[in-house]
């Protein structure tokens, strides 16, 4: 495998925008948490001790990341118009919003002030690559991959915290942009999945990303309505149905390589979590507390496991190739 450059200018250089997965990964996993820890009436509370981690790694990396953009900004832009690459951007702001939700409760002052700023960041990113998209010469279909997902129906995510900050109507409009794009980029998605050559290895993980939309689209819909209804049965059944048609392709992801896309398995993962805890709340059904249960135990060792395959690959200088 191709190593990084030994100079640190280098690897900072090389500092891909898909590193803010692992603050969404991280935030997610504290929420998922959280939330177990309301349901079960746990007496402890890992929750506070995963809040700091993720703040901690978070200003790591925007450090790292600002730092890049004031070296090498033709990188940064290089970055944020490269047809793959490009749909990874919006991690930064979609990290901040799930900071927003995480110091819910902790400091009302820091959640506002992510949430501001990750909303209005998020809309500008996404006003960026939708014209990007329909104004271009450069995508084909093999460049289409989950992670487009990522832009677009990011917005879903907006009212998980956004309807504890601003009126109601800010956060049905991200809402309803999210939800209009999601089925339009599923099917896109799937046409090229079935009839179009697979996936690039360093891709495979951000498979994983189909259950996002679902699950965070029921998380989010259960803030702005305040009840379980037949929608939001809908929306979760079909992040529990993604999350199986994953899991018994369990084989196919096994014996990848590492690559920093590997994160793609955290976020999606926590937030099918987070609504079966939300289940399990809403309905005091058995059947969802196992499922809960369950998938928080899995959410838990795969967090575990990606910390340190990270860890190795940043102390291996294996994170700054191409591809990465």
């Amino acid at each position: 495998m191709q190593q990084c450059e030994a100079a640190p200018q280098a690897r900072i250089k090389n500092f891909p925008v898909s590193w803010f997965a692992v603050v969404m990964g991280l935030s997610g996993f504290t929420l998922a948490w959280r939330r177990a820890e309301q349901v079960f009436g746990l007496a402890w509370s890992p929750s506070s001790v995963l809040l700091w981690l993720t703040v901690a790694v978070a200003l790591t990396l925007l450090g790292v990341y600002a730092t890049k953009l004031w070296r090498y900004r033709s990188e940064v832009f290089a970055e944020f118009n490269h047809p793959v690459k490009q749909a990874f951007a919006p991690t930064l702001s979609i990290g901040m919003l799930l900071l927003a939700a995480v110091f819910q409760g902790v400091s009302e002052v820091a959640s506002f002030w992510l949430w501001s700023v990750g909303a209005v960041l998020h809309l500008v990113l996404t006003l960026f690559v939708l014209s990007s998209w329909m104004q271009h010469s450069k995508y084909e279909i093999a460049h289409m991959n989950p992670a487009w997902f990522i832009p677009v129906v990011g917005n879903i995510l907006v009212p998980i915290a956004g309807v504890h900050h601003a009126p109601a109507d800010v956060s049905w409009f991200f809402f309803s942009l999210g939800l209009f794009f999601w089925p339009v980029l599923t099917a896109i998605l799937m046409y090229r999945l079935i009839f179009h050559p697979s996936l690039p290895e360093r891709l495979v993980p951000t498979l994983f990303i189909f259950i996002a939309p679902p699950a965070v689209g029921f998380v989010s819909w259960m803030h702005l309505v305040g009840h379980l209804d037949a929608f939001g049965m809908i929306l979760y059944c079909v992040g529990l149905f993604f999350t199986l048609l994953l899991a018994v392709q369990i084989r196919s992801f096994w014996w990848l390589r590492f690559f920093l896309s590997w994160w793609a398995y955290s976020f999606p993962l926590a937030a099918i979590t987070i609504a079966s805890l939300i289940m399990t709340q809403q309905t005091q059904d058995s059947l969802y507390a196992w499922i809960s249960t369950v998938l928080l135990t899995v959410l838990t060792g795969v967090i575990l496991m990606l910390l340190i395959r990270t860890v190795q690959a940043v102390l291996r200088q294996e994170i700054c190739v191409e591809g990465h």
